[in-house]
């Protein structure tokens, strides 16, 4: 039976989530087929050597950790780590950057810039979102007006993310393994992100998901795609989650959650694979 190390931060407090419930269902769901050391994301390196794949999972925010995740992704290129997912994607495993390179090949994203210089080229609202790009979990994130910008916006280190406010329906997110569409959830009340039911898509909207999916282009592992749906019913990105994208396993049918866990014990097999061959 093959070893996994499974990372997660049990006890992190994010908004609307308990990591604890979904990693502690999944651990017990994998546990039938491999062997599974549980530990937390500073500890990476002391388990590291004695498994065959990192499983990187609920781990929260790595700015929260940022040079032991920095120098967790320098080992891995340096002794050849086997990781799940795949550490080549060019979404948020990365930071918040390729939002610009999405907006500048014109992707259906929310147009985001981060110089003051380039205010010009956003839509003419009155409110801007401000975030991070090393941020996660709107950690933050501020809703600002024109006239606070140039405050706001760091024009040195072009650290800060602006983006128009744009009024929306919902936000829907759209949950792959591989490069395969697996489910989906929204929340009907904007105002409650984590208070999620299963969505039925249209081949549209799948379309505008795979999109993105193709363009990370990642080996193996999970992605969520976030999006809102504006007034117009035109679907906009939101952000590509390629890195430990909260699933909301425990907000599933059984069915589909029965389903989805197959799906990842056979994308981990493929993983384990990859790596023996190579």
């Amino acid at each position: 039976m093959k070893k996994m190390l499974f990372v997660t931060d049990l006890y992190y407090p994010a908004k609307g989530r308990n990591y604890y419930e979904e990693d502690l269902y999944l651990t017990s769901q994998l546990r039938e087929d491999f062997d599974l050391i549980i530990c937390h994301p500073e500890d990476i390196e002391s388990f590291e050597d004695v498994v065959d794949l990192i499983v990187f999972r609920n781990a929260g925010p790595v700015a929260n950790f940022k040079e032991k995740y920095q120098a967790f992704r320098k080992r891995i290129v340096d002794k050849q780590l086997n990781t799940y997912n795949s550490f080549n994607g060019k979404a948020d495993m990365n930071g918040k950057e390729y939002l610009l390179e999405l907006t500048n090949v014109n992707f259906p994203v929310i147009p985001t810039i981060d110089s003051v210089e380039n205010v010009k080229f956003l839509p003419e609202v009155e409110h801007f979102i401000v975030k991070p790009k090393d941020g996660a979990d709107s950690i933050g994130m501020k809703r600002i007006t024109k006239e606070e910008l140039p405050n706001e916006i760091d024009n040195e280190q072009h650290s800060i993310l602006v983006q128009p406010f744009i009024p929306f329906e919902y936000e829907v997110s759209f949950y792959f393994i591989d490069k395969d569409y697996q489910y989906a959830l929204y929340a009907p009340d904007k105002d409650k992100r984590w208070e999620l039911k299963e969505y039925t898509p249209t081949e549209q909207d799948l379309s505008f998901a795979q999109k993105f999916i193709n363009w990370n282009n990642i080996d193996y592992g999970i992605q969520r795609v976030d999006a809102c749906r504006t007034p117009s019913g035109e679907l906009l990105l939101v952000e590509l989650e390629d890195l430990n994208p909260y699933l909301s396993l425990l907000e599933l049918s059984p069915k589909t959650r029965a389903e989805f866990i197959q799906n990842m014990k056979e994308s981990l097999i493929n993983a384990l694979s990859l790596n023996y061959l190579g």
